[in-house]
């Protein structure tokens, strides 16, 4: 039986991963600490996703450990002697990172760099899938030329009809703390694969979400606007008019992908992983979508500065990643991932 080691695995995308390996008939070897909650308090605890796992999945063994713990990692891979490596585990929010620069920069940079060497000196054969983020361009998406709509901002250039791109430049723009320790993490994944010859990915995510997802308001922007409007609580929405738009893909279609390249690995690849510009929404028209599902008015406040850093429009150009893997592509629309998160927060909240 084949293993995988996956990092962050009672989050949103390494539970995915754990689900839909299990389901392939891998041995499951999950790595979490619960670190989330220590970064965003219990609305951020994911406990209960571990033991989800735990009870549903046959194959699986959770290891608490902190992925900064460099023996501990070094220790456990060559324990572990896995076929694949997974690393979803991250300090994720880039205004989280401004309070607590140490632990973003040792979290992201550091840990990163801790499993990549354990990696190699245990065997530069295996797959190595790094979860990077689309903070690494900074903010320089906002110097694309934009087009003002009704609910929403677009390209105003056609050279960015399908979207960003891989070869979008990644300096001289403002990042976040956050968006800076995961350029460092995402230059290192490379590194080891150019330098190395290891098969390694880093994922530059967009807005990644689904029905596991432990949202909160500095970290989980579908997740948490939706439980907001269940909840009946009021959601800030923080400059562009609301008109800020984001691509949204399912933990389920990068759970997917991350099977496709691990079938498949290629040297030191990057890939702008999201739902594309079929699965676009501004955050008023994302107000719409849930309200029409729920019945229920959504409540906000404008505050007219936006986040630092933030992006008035992202979305992924999935050309790199559907040419790479013919096989993969889009399996869950936006209309679908809304409905699966709604009634993921029905059921547990009845």
């Amino acid at each position: 039986m084949k293993k995988i080691l996956i990092t962050g695995s009672s989050g949103l995308i390494g539970s995915e991963v754990c689900v839909f390996f299990a389901n392939k008939g891998w041995e499951i070897h999950g790595v979490d600490n619960n670190q989330r909650a220590i970064f965003f308090g219990n609305q951020g605890d994911t406990r209960w996703n571990q033991q989800r796992l735990e009870t549903t999945l046959k194959n699986f063994h959770h290891h608490e450990i902190d992925i900064r713990n460099r023996e501990g990692i070094i220790k456990l891979i060559a324990e572990i002697a896995p076929d694949a490596i997974v690393h979803t585990a991250a300090q994720p929010s880039h205004d989280r990172a401004a309070a607590i620069p140490f632990e973003d920069f040792d979290t992201n940079a550091v840990g990163t760099f801790n499993l990549l060497e354990a990696t190699r000196r245990y065997s530069t054969n295996i797959p190595f899938v790094h979860m990077s983020t689309n903070k690494v361009y900074g903010d320089a998406p906002n110097e694309i030329a934009m087009k003002e709509l009704e609910t929403r901002w677009d390209y105003a250039d056609d050279a960015y009809s399908n979207g960003i791109s891989e070869t979008f430049r990644i300096d001289q723009s403002k990042h976040s703390l956050f968006g800076a320790s995961k350029v460092s993490s995402d230059i290192s994944v490379q590194e080891y694969g150019r330098y190395f010859n290891m098969p390694t990915a880093c994922l530059r995510g967009g807005c990644l979400t689904g029905p596991n997802h432990s949202g909160v308001e500095l970290h989980g922007f579908l997740s948490y606007l939706i439980r907001c409007n269940l909840e009946e609580k009021q959601y800030t929405v923080f400059g562009y008019k609301g008109k800020q738009v984001r691509d949204n893909i399912h933990s389920y279609d990068v759970a997917n992908f991350i099977h496709e390249f691990i079938s498949a690995p290629r040297v030191g690849e990057v890939y702008n992983i999201g739902g594309g510009k079929e699965n676009t929404c501004s955050l008023i028209e994302a107000f719409d979508i849930i309200s029409s599902i729920s019945g229920k008015p959504m409540q906000y406040k404008y505050d007219s500065n936006n986040r630092i850093g933030d992006h008035i429009c992202y979305y992924s150009d999935l050309r790199k990643m559907k040419e790479h893997y013919p096989k993969w592509d889009i399996t869950k629309n936006l209309q679908t991932t809304f409905m699966e998160i709604y009634e993921s927060w029905m059921k547990r909240n009845k």
